[in-house]
């Protein structure tokens, strides 16, 4: 499958805005430049109730808000449902705001740019960086 670019998560984003250079800064940076990156509410929520300063929100809203929305269908939520029952079902069991994201990310083709290690126990989805 041909993947449709990527969906960074809360921890990407953080990254991306602290100073310096990372594998994972890097890597959204690289899919930002293509103009591939997606945004969804879990990450709008848990971006802006960890914002800080007035200036800090006015940087975080002007990066997302060029950026395509993606939102939770019917189905998406039914999907999250059943993976999340999978997962417990297999021991593991991952936060429902990432349930979210890795549903989203599977339904477009995305990869996520994370460091949370509990993405890769999601059968299909590509995570960056590896």
């Amino acid at each position: 499958m041909k993947n449709n670019g990527a969906l960074a998560d809360t921890c990407a984003w953080i990254e991306y805005f602290k100073p310096g250079s990372s594998v994972m800064k890097n890597a959204l940076e690289k899919f930002l430049l293509n103009g591939r990156v997606f945004v969804c509410g879990p990450v709008l929520y848990e971006l802006t109730q960890g914002i800080k300063s007035a200036k800090e929100r006015s940087a975080v809203m002007d990066a997302l808000k060029s950026l395509d929305y993606l939102e939770m269908t019917d189905s998406l939520w039914l999907s999250a449902g059943e993976l999340s029952s999978t997962l417990r079902k297999a021991g593991k069991t991952i936060p429902f705001s990432d349930i979210l994201i890795a549903v989203i990310a599977l339904e477009n083709n995305l990869s996520v740019v994370t460091i949370d290690k509990h993405f890769r126990d999601v059968k299909g989805l590509d995570v960056i960086p590896s």
